[in-house]
């Protein structure tokens, strides 16, 4: 080694031996250096799981289940719609109803809403039931009285809008079931039921062709529509040579 002349202070080098890492530590000192890794990188440090509480479905039994097992099996019996709205214990050998109140604060809220809705329809089994077709409100109500009579113009309990409860769709003013019924798809809006008050009124016909309407001020019975179909005003039906006992004739 050569000697210092230099009056300078020179550094010598350390070397510090370190132990080897164990290949297999202990269980408890393996989290905690898994522990001091997450917090060396700015995670959370890892914690045990949160053992979750135990929720009674049922007051007739004393079979206890997490959140989410209870609220996936009453979601899985209302989905299947199998057994109807009586939800029975998750345990395969329990065969006890589960309480929707008892089960409330397990469910999200809805699951809880449409389980008691479930409920409630299975009251009126036998009952004649219609439900409000506008998509808002879908109110279920049943018939007040057990007469055979078709119930057509109604009020919704919820939402206080008329419908037919024939039809099942919003209350078609000035039209009845029949001819909202010959009606396609796409011929029930607001306007086309105006045109169909307006056609009964006026006395005008339709093309058995293509459904176009067709006002005769003078002339015979045989109608040639625009798209060249031949039919008779009266009757409807398609005009032949010999066209006799038409009640419009």
């Amino acid at each position: 080694m050569k000697p210092n002349t230099s009056g300078k202070r020179r550094k010598c080098p350390l070397k510090i031996q370190t132990e080897p890492e164990n290949p297999n530590p202990h269980p408890i000192l393996q989290k905690k250096l898994q522990a001091e890794r997450f917090l060396a990188k700015g995670s959370r440090p890892w914690r045990p799981p949160r053992r979750t509480a135990a929720h009674r479905g049922g007051a007739a039994c004393a079979h206890a289940f997490c959140g989410a097992c209870l609220s996936g099996h009453v979601r899985a019996k209302l989905e299947c719609g199998g057994g109807g709205a009586v939800v029975r214990c998750p345990d395969a050998s329990c065969a006890a109803a589960l309480d929707p109140e008892l089960c409330r604060g397990a469910l999200p809220s809805e699951v809880f809403e449409r389980w008691c809705a479930k409920l409630c329809e299975s009251l009126f089994l036998g009952a004649r039931r219609t439900y409000c077709p506008f998509p808002d409100c879908s109110e279920m109500m049943v018939a007040d009285d057990d007469s055979e009579e078709c119930v057509t113009q109604s009020e919704c309990h919820g939402c206080r809008r008329l419908f037919c409860a024939r039809c099942a769709v919003p209350w078609h003013a000035g039209v009845t079931c029949e001819e909202f019924e010959r009606l396609g798809e796409g011929e029930r809006a607001r306007e086309d039921l105006l045109l169909v008050k307006a056609a009964r009124e006026g006395n005008w016909k339709r093309c058995p062709r293509c459904r176009f309407y067709v006002e005769k001020s003078s002339g015979c019975l045989h109608i040639t529509c625009r798209c060249g179909y031949e039919f008779c005003y009266g009757c409807g039906q398609q005009w032949q040579l010999i066209h006799d006992g038409c009640p419009g004739a």
